[in-house]
């Protein structure tokens, strides 16, 4: 009733300002208002009423939809956070089988959580638990040694247990590293997508298969600095790298191997400065490094491979300064470089292969400035030099094999050689 009344009104006294507005001051004497008129007025008086209550409808519905809002993702966050805490109980099970129900559980909240920072903190848990220290390999139980006696049933049982254990307790790891990887092949938008998250695996060790083949990491960090490469497979074939940053500064690489086979480098950093290469296979075959940093500052080539075959290099910057290849074979056999620029800086030579066998060098720089080259063997033979710059001026030591040096030339103008092998003999 309230609302008819103050609609009556409302429509009077917009009636009332349109016969002023319209100059109709004296409607029975001068001048003339017709029924038709007046009638127009009445309409047009109650549908600016009537606009005006449709306006302050929206305006509350409006309203009460983003309290509503606001109440849905106060209740979504609640229950996430009841679904956290029971999740992460979980993990702290003494039993590998309730841990291995968190771990799915904290990945099912991670694709249901309500808002990026939520579903972040899932991914840093199982992070940190990838990062927490591991049991090492209880073995086989030998003859002990004092007593030159074999063990007892109840020794045997026992070492069966710490067995049973340590292998539960790995299953739960390496279902974390299937979980992540898969998570990083879901395209960016897409309910399970992780793609966007920081990754923090720094100084954890990887003893079986990690798999981001297909992977896209266009935003955020994903960290393996000071990681331990001892076993199984870490697959980044077929990966994209468009933004945000990888790291594997300090990693030691003793074992597995690492494939990064026809990976696109497009822009972003990777970071090998530092890392250790003294036993496992890095493999670079067919990769394309068209922009961005991929970064082997003082890396330590000991033992292992590490393999550029094929590789192209169109743009971007690939820096091996001051590294030291003292063991292994390092190999761009057949790699491509076209515009980008490859600094081997003050790098060191002193042991080990590192072959640039049917290398095209068209474009670009790739420089040995500095270089040391004691011993070991760096092969450039069947390499084409048809563009660019290849810069080896104060280089010291042997010149490498395959460079056609006559003396007092270089093999192509845009090589750069130090006069010292300029001088010498083929």
């Amino acid at each position: 009733m309230l609302t008819f009344v103050t609609a009556v009104l409302a429509a009077g006294g917009i009636f009332y300002g349109l016969v002023v507005l319209l100059d109709f001051q004296e409607i029975d004497t001068t001048t003339k208002l017709d029924a038709k008129t007046l009638f127009d007025l009445v309409k047009l008086s109650f549908g600016v009423v009537a606009g005006a209550g449709a306006l302050v409808a929206l305006v509350v519905a409006y309203r009460r939809q983003r309290v509503d809002e606001a109440g849905a993702h106060r209740e979504a966050t609640r229950l996430h956070a009841e679904r956290f805490s029971q999740a992460v109980d979980k993990l702290g099970s003494d039993s590998p089988a309730v841990r291995l129900g968190g771990v799915h559980a904290l990945a099912g909240l991670a694709d249901d959580a309500p808002t990026q920072d939520l579903r972040q903190t899932c991914v840093d848990v199982l992070c940190a638990y990838l990062r927490l220290p591991f049991p090492t390999d209880p073995g086989d139980l030998s003859q002990r040694p004092d007593s030159g006696t074999s063990p007892t049933e109840e020794q045997r049982e026992a070492h069966q247990n710490k067995q049973d254990r340590y292998r539960a307790l790995r299953e739960v790891r390496h279902t974390i590293s299937r979980l992540i990887g898969d998570h990083y092949r879901y395209p960016t938008g897409t309910h399970r997508s992780w793609q966007g998250c920081d990754l923090d695996l720094s100084g954890v060790t990887i003893d079986g298969p990690m798999d981001f083949s297909g992977a896209v990491f266009s935003g955020g960090t994903v960290g393996f600095r000071g990681a331990t490469f001892a076993g199984g497979t870490v697959s980044f074939g077929r990966a994209t790298f468009s933004g945000g940053a990888m790291d594997f500064s300090g990693a030691a690489f003793s074992g597995g191997t690492v494939n990064f086979r026809r990976a696109r480098f497009s822009d972003g950093t990777v970071n090998f400065a530092g890392a250790g290469f003294s036993g496992s296979t890095v493999d670079f075959v067919g990769a394309t490094f068209s922009d961005g940093t991929v970064d082997f500052d003082s890396a330590r080539f000991s033992d292992g491979t590490v393999d550029f075959r094929s590789t192209a290099f169109p743009g971007g910057t690939v820096n091996f300064g001051r590294a030291n290849f003292s063991g292994g074979t390092v190999d761009f056999d057949s790699a491509t470089f076209s515009g980008s620029l490859v600094s081997f800086l003050r790098a060191t030579f002193s042991d080990g292969t590192v072959n640039f066998f049917f290398a095209k060098f068209s474009n670009g720089t790739v420089s040995f400035r500095g270089s040391t080259f004691s011993d070991g063997t760096v092969s450039f033979l069947s390499a084409r030099f048809c563009g660019g710059a290849v810069d080896f001026n104060m280089a010291t030591g042997r010149a490498p094999d395959g460079l056609p040096i006559s003396a007092g030339s270089s093999p192509h103008e845009a090589v750069s050689l130090p006069a010292s092998w300029l001088t010498s003999s083929p």
